[in-house]
C-alpha cells in the first residue's frame, strides 16, 4: 500500500506466484525448453531488487540490450551499470552466456562442412557478438570433417598485421587437408574489404606451398556472412 501511495506500482514476488507460474518449478516439471528467455534469466538472477522482481528485471535487461545476443555483447561494466546488477550478478550473466557458447562449440567436433551455409550456421551468431575483429581457423580433414577450431588473431584484420604463418601453424601441425578462415566485422557489415581480399590472396598462395586447400574465407557480421570463395575475391578466376 505504501508503494501505491508514493506512486510506485507494486510488483508480485516470484515466490507469491502460483506454483505453475514460477520459473524454477516450471523448469523442474516441464524442462528448460518450456521457459522463455526472461524466465531462464530470472532463475539465474535469483532475486530482484526494491523496484522489480527477478522476472521483471530479466525482461528489462533483455529489452534494454536487444535480446540474448545484445546481452552477450555487453561489457562487464555495462552490466554493472544497470540498476539492481552488481558485480556478482553481472558475473553470473557473463558466465552463463559463455557456457552456452562453449557448449555449442563442443557439439561441432563431428561436424562435416559441406558449404558456406554450414559455416554460417555454426559460427555466424557467435562471431557477430565480438566487439573487435577475430580471425578463426577451421581445420578440416580429407573428408571435410571439422577437426578443430582456433582463434589466431584479435584486432584490426589487415594483411600487414595478420601473420599468415600464424594462421597456418595449427593446420600444418594437424596435417590438415583443408582450412576455412572466418573473421568478423564489428561494424555489422560483412562486405569484404580490400584488406580482406589482400589477406586471402596471400593465404591461398602460402597454403599451396603447404599442400593445404583454402576452401573459403568468410566474413561475418550482424548475423550475416559473405563467402569470398563464392564472390571470387582473393581466390582468382
Amino acid at each position: 500500500m505504501a508503494d501505491e501511495a508514493n506512486g510506485i506500482a507494486p510488483y508480485v514476488l516470484i515466490r507469491d506466484l502460483p506454483a505453475t507460474d514460477r520459473p524454477r518449478e516450471r523448469l523442474r516439471d516441464f524442462g528448460a525448453g518450456s521457459l522463455s528467455e526472461a524466465e531462464l534469466l530470472a532463475i539465474m538472477l535469483r532475486t530482484g531488487n526494491a523496484r522489480e522482481s527477478a522476472l521483471a528485471q530479466a525482461s528489462r535487461l533483455l529489452a534494454r540490450f536487444g535480446g540474448l545476443t545484445g546481452l552477450a555483447r555487453a561489457s562487464f561494466s555495462e552490466l554493472c551499470a544497470e540498476h539492481g546488477l552488481g558485480e556478482a550478478k553481472a558475473a553470473q550473466i557473463g558466465a552463463a552466456l559463455e557456457l552456452g557458447i562453449r557448449a555449442a562449440r563442443q557439439q561441432r567436433s563431428l561436424t562435416t562442412i559441406k558449404s558456406a551455409s554450414d559455416v554460417e550456421d555454426l559460427l555466424c551468431t557467435e562471431m557477430s557478438l565480438f566487439d573487435q575483429e577475430v580471425v578463426r581457423v577451421l581445420v578440416l580433414d580429407a573428408r571435410n570433417h571439422l577437426v578443430s577450431m582456433q582463434d589466431v588473431y584479435r584486432g584490426s584484420v589487415h594483411s600487414a598485421t595478420v601473420r599468415i604463418a600464424e594462421i597456418l601453424r595449427e593446420p600444418i601441425r594437424a596435417n590438415a587437408a583443408a582450412i576455412i578462415v572466418v573473421h568478423n566485422h564489428p561494424s555489422g557489415d560483412p562486405t569484404p574489404s580490400a584488406a580482406d581480399i589482400s589477406m586471402t590472396k596471400m593465404l591461398v598462395e602460402a597454403s599451396k606451398l603447404m599442400d593445404i586447400d583454402v576452401l573459403d574465407h568468410m566474413v561475418m557480421a550482424g548475423g550475416k556472412s559473405a563467402s569470398m570463395r563464392e564472390l571470387r575475391l582473393g581466390f582468382g578466376s
